[in-house]
């Protein structure tokens, strides 16, 4: 009996709010593909949540077959002329086909088509997050404090930079410092990387250079996240801790800007990985995507949410990296036949797709073996 409640436990704690967000998410991508084919004449032929045999679907009156399929771990739309899910052309095919028929095709379309129908996805990833943000700032409000230092940890980075309680900082390396969490996001992605805050004592400015620390930490569930740190902290009393309401076009506003947050968070990461200054094992796969929708859904609906807008604008991005399989690989490809004046051959293509798909397969293996170690451990 106890296993039967662990099992179920884990998969209404873990498994049903993983499949719920991802499905989510992959749906909306999967949409803003559909509409801006349909929209540019294109005939489509499935559109799937999930790979792998139906579990159920149905065909509509335009002879889409939609349906959830049983691996729930992405999804597509398959587009008349297509030879597999990741939208390679059937070259053999197209050749077969009227001039009718090959106008109704994705590789038939006209390359300005082709390309709105293929962004349209990573676009669609970024305004549901966009939406989801607003929607939480709208309904729980910004949590905001003020840029000023409470407390100098002895021995920091701060404290040997010169930082004292009272410190208001109002710049780093020249960009404006609002609330205390613009402070905590800038220099959590600059391990080792020396910074110049601007700082105002007791109606003076002053210009101070820190260098943020490498540290591993906890966040709230326990888990090991590394950061920099410079060694300062503030206080609901000292920051002036509040919660700002937002009207409608204030939260849209202000999700563009968390979801903005993201892409750069992103981009720093991969920048640091690259220079060695942050670990690889913080990429995550379906484990801890897993894991945290779980952790996230404990919390309650709006960190759920969150976590929603934030996968969706990291599902964005993923598809629109350069690589072949992917969307952005499509994209490179369209630029090529827009400056050469003619499509990439049929060789090229298959040796760029076998290729891409190695890449993607490498990253999948990769993420889910740092899951599993982040288990073990």
């Amino acid at each position: 009996m106890n296993a039967l409640e662990t099992v179920a436990g884990f998969m209404g704690g873990y498994i049903v709010p993983f499949i719920l967000v991802l499905s989510l998410l992959v749906f909306v991508h999967e949409m803003g593909h559909y509409l801006a084919g349909r929209w540019s004449g294109i005939r489509i032929l499935a559109f799937s949540i999930g790979f792998g045999p139906e579990l159920l679907g149905w065909t509509d009156s335009h002879g889409t077959r939609w349906k959830i399929s049983i691996i729930p771990l992405g999804g597509y739309v398959r587009f008349y002329g297509d030879d597999d899910a990741s939208s390679r052309p059937d070259f053999e095919a197209l050749e077969k086909l009227s001039d009718e028929e090959r106008s109704k095709t994705f590789n038939g379309a006209k390359l300005w088509k082709r390309a709105i129908t293929v962004a349209a996805g990573p676009i669609a990833n970024f305004l549901l997050a966009i939406a989801i943000f607003a929607v939480i700032f709208s309904i729980y409000g910004k949590p905001v404090s003020d840029p000023i230092v409470s407390q100098v940890k002895p021995g920091s980075a701060a404290e040997q930079a010169g930082f004292q309680a009272g410190d208001r900082i109002v710049s780093v390396d020249g960009s404006p410092v609002a609330t205390f969490s613009d402070l905590q996001r800038y220099v959590s992605m600059r391990p080792g990387l020396r910074i110049d805050a601007k700082v105002e004592r007791q109606g003076k400015m002053l210009d101070l250079f820190v260098t943020p620390v490498s540290t591993e930490i906890d966040d709230n569930f326990g888990n090991k996240i590394q950061v920099g740190i410079i060694g300062i902290m503030s206080n609901a009393q000292t920051g002036n801790f509040r919660v700002e309401r937002l009207n409608p076009v204030q939260a849209v506003g202000e999700g563009a800007l968390q979801s903005w947050h993201v892409v750069t968070g992103t981009y720093d990461y991969i920048s640091n990985m690259i220079a060695g200054r942050m670990k690889a094992d913080q990429l995550g796969g379906p484990i801890r995507i897993a894991q945290a929708s779980g952790e996230m859904a404990s919390v309650g609906i709006g960190a759920l949410l969150q976590l929603a807008a934030v996968l969706s604008v990291s599902i964005g991005l993923l598809n629109l990296m350069p690589v072949p399989v992917l969307d952005g690989g499509h994209l490179l490809f369209y630029a090529i036949e827009a400056v050469r004046g003619r499509p990439v051959g049929p060789a090229a293509q298959e040796i760029a797709f076998r290729i891409g798909l190695a890449m993607v397969l490498s990253l999948m293996v990769f993420a889910t073996w740092n899951d599993i170690a982040r288990l073990i451990s």
